[in-house]
């Protein structure tokens, strides 16, 4: 064969790869084109006076049965996420790719008494999210699933401000005032750096995920077994994500006796804790601030289950998800007692 023969060859592979290529891109953009335009009709379509009745907290005081409440200025609200992807957060991720907020709690720092309190806030919680496509262009607001809000960003800050304004929404127009997300290795990182954390099983079924998770049994977690336990649910079971919370609950009042024991043998405990997670973590505080946050806990008396609340409401299930809905006036009265003061 000779040359402009296998010239002309070449030249027609890669012309049918053009097109080849050009036809799956416009094929990808029309269903992009056609999602989007889908997702802008059903946002258009929605009601929601209900969701945006629940605006108590937009305004610089509130009034609650009778009472004037008023934000307390030295009582910060930090949201913590725990996102349910491996690996380091160095790095952005195309929309779509950078995981769920799997754990979704929000921290009450009291920066005149150095003490904390946590309110833990199911991830199938519904509420107003913004979506995007798969570029980012924002589409608009819906009512879906607070774990998804992350998802409509680039995995780290832009995520992060998504879940940020989600719940925000949650609570009413309360003010956020920071946020940090971590990923699934950082369970297993913070266990052992305290040497394990202790629990007790609670329920049946567990020991499917480690034979070592029998009822009732007592154990000190070690390696990936902190991951395990936290995380592990039966989908098939209705509102497992609810449920597990109370392991959740149990695990994180564990961890804080376990720093706290090893905090009289090393110091330093809890710079090396986050310099050692540094690269799993996304957030918009300083380090000052995000080490003062650690030390009023490990400073405070211990975290116990008085201290962590939970998003009070009711439980749905659909054809294909689990529902949860926040009940306004519990959720009310969990912030102001967070949050607020009586003036």
């Amino acid at each position: 064969m000779d040359l402009r023969k296998k010239k002309r060859i070449i030249w027609c592979i890669a012309a049918a790869v053009f097109v080849i290529c050009a036809v799956a891109g416009s094929i990808i953009t029309v269903r992009l084109y056609r999602q989007r335009k889908a997702i802008e009709r059903e946002i258009a379509s929605r009601d929601y006076s209900a969701m945006e009745s629940f605006d108590t907290f937009r305004s610089e005081t509130v009034e609650y049965e009778g009472k004037t409440y008023r934000r307390n200025s030295y009582v910060k609200a930090i949201l913590l996420m725990g996102v349910d992807r491996k690996g380091p957060m160095t790095d952005t991720t195309p929309y779509g790719q950078g995981g769920q907020a799997d754990g979704v709690f929000l921290v009450a720092q009291d920066t005149v008494r150095n003490t904390l309190k946590m309110l833990m806030i199911p991830r199938d919680t519904m509420t107003l999210i913004t979506l995007t496509d798969l570029q980012g262009n924002v589409l608009g607001k819906d009512l879906q699933h607070l774990t998804l809000a992350y998802g409509y960003g680039d995995g780290r800050e832009v995520s992060c401000e998504r879940m940020t304004e989600a719940v925000s929404e949650l609570l009413g127009g309360m003010t956020i005032d920071h946020y940090l997300a971590a990923d699934i290795d950082v369970i297993t990182i913070l266990n052992d750096s305290v040497g394990g954390v202790t629990v007790t099983v609670p329920i049946d079924g567990m020991e499917k995920k480690d034979p070592a998770f029998v009822k009732g049994a007592t154990l000190t977690l070690q390696g990936d077994q902190a991951e395990a336990f936290v995380r592990y649910r039966d989908i098939g079971e209705d509102y497992s994500a609810i449920y597990r919370m109370d392991r959740q609950k149990q695990y994180i009042t564990g961890f804080f006796k376990s720093i706290k024991q090893q905090s009289r043998k090393n110091s330093a405990i809890v710079t090396d804790i986050f310099d050692s997670i540094q690269d799993h973590m996304v957030t918009d505080m300083g380090k000052e601030e995000y080490l003062k946050v650690a030390m009023d806990a490990l400073g405070g008396g211990d975290l116990t289950d008085q201290d962590i609340y939970t998003v009070p409401g009711e439980s749905r299930t659909t054809d294909l998800y689990d529902e949860f809905y926040a009940d306004p006036d519990g959720l009310t009265v969990q912030i102001l007692e967070m949050f607020y003061r009586e003036i």
